[in-house]
């Protein structure tokens, strides 16, 4: 018996036969309605237990939810202290879409931002109150706001440190001082 446990749509665009996303031009509008049509047959199929979406905005995801006979289970976001993701958060616990995030410790280098939250200052000083490191930090915040983690680590220790954020919990003070972060020069949200 072969089946998928989730599927989902990978960007809510689409672009022109042969070309990439490095020029503008090369977008063309997706037909997210008929996408979704044939991800809910293979959801009724058996095929996919679950259908969801990726990097949809709160705008595109309600505008899915309008045409959807499936209701999407996952919205994979990036989403960290950094990028805390508030107002699509909130739409997701209220739609019943569960909030998942990739990159959750930070995307550093990335050309649309740079986001390296290990580094704060905030984060790093959380993470010595608690004993435990700034990844481990980053990843319970997550957790604690409700949000499935898929960290990208390679290294065995870094991983078995990750695993360990189920034991424990930021108390509600630390987990207060997310909210007066700022990246950049300006307040994150």
């Amino acid at each position: 018996l072969f089946y998928f446990l989730l599927v989902c749509i990978h960007w809510p665009f689409r672009l022109k036969k042969g070309t990439n996303a490095s020029n503008p031009e090369n977008f063309v509008r997706p037909d997210i309605p008929a996408t979704w049509g044939v991800m809910e047959k293979l959801y009724d199929t058996g095929k996919a237990r679950a259908i969801g979406v990726s990097n949809f905005s709160t705008k595109k995801l309600g505008d899915l939810l309008v045409v959807a006979r499936v209701h999407p289970a996952v919205n994979q976001v990036e989403c960290h202290p950094g990028w805390q993701q508030t107002k699509l958060h909130n739409f997701c616990q209220s739609t019943g879409i569960h909030l998942s995030a990739y990159s959750p410790l930070g995307s550093p280098g990335t050309p649309w931002m740079n986001s390296n939250i290990l580094q704060q200052p905030v984060i790093i000083s959380i993470a010595n109150k608690l004993g435990r490191t700034a990844a481990q930090v980053a990843l319970r915040w997550n957790i604690q706001m409700g949000h499935s983690v898929l960290p990208k680590i390679l290294n065995v220790e870094r991983i078995k440190q990750n695993l360990d954020v189920y034991d424990w919990s930021i108390p509600d003070d630390l987990l207060a001082i997310f909210y007066t972060l700022y990246l950049n020069g300006e307040k994150l949200q």
